[in-house]
């Protein structure tokens, strides 16, 4: 017998043997045990997650004996038949290269034909988003009511490409990547069978490379082996792949915490000169500092692969800075990443980028000093106030008791002494209190005395009329002129609000502590 690759070889069987697609495989299980069976599947995920390995496992499922069974036997002939592809019943198209209308033709041709052994006629099209529209619009009157005994199974990398009338007369299934520890797991299964000495960091690195991808995992093992022969160490795969240590991961991390840029940049060289693939190293950075901040919410988290020691110095590093700056340090990453997608030269995006992330975590923020300033406030005696100096206006006089109004001269002395009113009419006069603030306080008006009195008639009011000009009156002036009690006070200087703030003791003590100076 020729020899066959991991990938071939220890392709799942069962739906127990699918790894990593837990939703997908109990969804499918209670359908064929309830006979709650749609007649079109779809199954959407990255490369190397299963969706072929499922399809004929399905298949196997509804097409053995005594089917449809979840407890099916994958060593009966028709099974057997089904995952060699030599099935009659179970047809396997290439939609890229049956893409035209001419093959979906035939296809709606065949369907009319029943099974030769099983029970259903299984039509699986990988890659159907390779289709062309004219194909697709073909195939949607069969794909919508097929005859009883006609499955279709299809296989897609990329969903959106597919017709939105397709997708609806399908039943779709999301296959995630395979989590690394799971394919870790695995791989050393699949050198326990082959008697080959792989070590658990050799595995881990393959799962890490693999990135997702069980069926990627297992062809570089297989390559691995005809590299290294029976014993496979984590050098042997960052040789040979050119994949970055967890120590190095650990390393770079470590000096970007503790802002040394000297020890950070020299490691970068070392592994450009080695010819590592630097676009890995960024990502498991990234992956490293989304565990960092993550173990800073949650202190229940792992540490992404990264020895329990080393993994303990990088959380203690981790914990001086606040969870905002690891954000940033994140967000410089992607931004690197998004530039060294398609730059030549990533050795320098890269470096640059590392020294914006040193840069990010030493800086000092605005946030930073109100917290110092929130807390230097609460270790004085009194409280701080910034707001500036203001000066109180001078009080407003009362007004004449009189019924027409007066203009007053803003000088007591000068104004004309006023007639005395009659004795018998003369309203009883407001000696008002000074407020502690400006306030205008309106006294009542008195009423006109009777009979002739001193402003009893108009030639009165001319002759009492003070003798210096009206002055300008106000835009939003009282029906009366008030007189004044007193004379106003003086003006106090102008005094700069900005210029009392950085005299204040709280921010000479903040300048101080951060050395900063001022610019006006």
């Amino acid at each position: 017998m020729s020899y066959q690759v991991f990938a071939r070889k220890y392709r799942p069987k069962t739906f127990d043997d699918v790894l990593g697609q837990d939703h997908v495989v109990r969804t499918l299980k209670n359908a064929i045990a309830q006979k709650r069976l749609a007649h079109a599947y779809l199954f959407v995920g990255p490369r190397g997650t299963g969706k072929t390995s499922t399809a004929r496992i399905l298949a196997k499922a509804l097409n053995c004996k005594g089917g449809p069974r979840v407890d099916f036997d994958p060593d009966e002939d028709l099974c057997v038949e089904i995952a060699e592809g030599r099935s009659l019943d179970v047809l396997e198209i290439d939609g890229a290269s049956n893409n035209s209308v001419e093959d979906v033709r035939n296809i709606r041709e065949s369907v009319r034909f029943a099974p030769a052994r099983g029970q259903f006629k299984i039509y699986y099209i990988d890659e159907v988003h390779m289709l062309s529209t004219a194909a697709f619009n073909a195939l949607l009157k069969t794909l919508e009511e097929p005859p009883e005994h006609v499955k279709f199974i299809f296989a897609t990398t990329e969903a959106q490409k597919v017709l939105p009338t397709i997708l609806s007369r399908c039943q779709r299934f999301d296959l995630r990547p395979i989590p690394a520890e799971t394919i870790a797991q695995h791989l050393r299964h699949i050198a326990s069978e082959e008697k080959v000495d792989l070590h658990e960091s050799a595995a881990w690195a393959i799962a890490k490379g693999a990135d997702g991808g069980m069926r990627d995992a297992q062809s570089m093992l297989d390559q691995l082996v005809a590299f290294c022969g029976e014993t496979i160490t984590e050098a042997n795969v960052l040789d040979v792949f050119g994949f970055t240590s967890r120590e190095t991961v650990a390393a770079v991390l470590g000096g970007l915490l503790a802002r040394d840029t000297p020890v950070t940049l020299s490691t970068v060289q070392r592994e450009a000169e080695a010819g590592r693939e630097l676009s890995q190293l960024l990502d498991e950075l990234i992956g490293g500092m989304r565990a960092l901040l993550v173990a800073k919410l949650d202190a229940s988290t792992g540490g992404a692969g990264i020895p329990a020691e080393t993994w303990a110095a990088l959380r203690g590093a981790a914990d001086s800075y606040p969870a905002e700056r690891l954000l940033s340090v994140i967000d410089i990453f992607a931004e690197t990443e998004a530039r060294m997608k398609w730059a030549s030269n990533k050795r320098l995006h890269l470096e640059i980028g590392l020294i914006k992330a040193i840069q990010s975590l030493g800086e000092v923020r605005l946030s930073d000093v109100i917290k110092v300033l929130a807390g230097a406030t609460e270790h004085l005696t009194s409280p701080v106030s910034y707001a500036p100096q203001t000066v109180a206006p001078a009080p407003l006089p009362l007004p004449a008791p009189e019924a027409a109004p007066v203009l007053a001269t803003p000088e007591p002395a000068a104004a004309a002494p006023l007639p005395a009113p009659e004795p018998e009419s003369e309203p009883e006069p407001i000696v008002p209190e000074p407020p502690p603030q400006a306030v205008a306080v309106e006294a009542p008006k008195p009423t006109a005395p009777s009979g002739s009195g001193a402003f009893s008639s108009l030639d009165a009011l001319i002759a009492n009329a003070p003798d210096e000009p009206e002055p300008e009156p106000l835009a939003e002036a009282p029906p009366w002129r008030p007189e004044p009690l007193a004379p106003p006070e003086p003006a106090a200087p102008k005094v700069d609000p900005m210029e009392e703030f950085y005299k204040d003791p709280l921010i000479q003590t903040a300048l101080e502590m951060f050395e900063a100076t001022l610019k006006r």
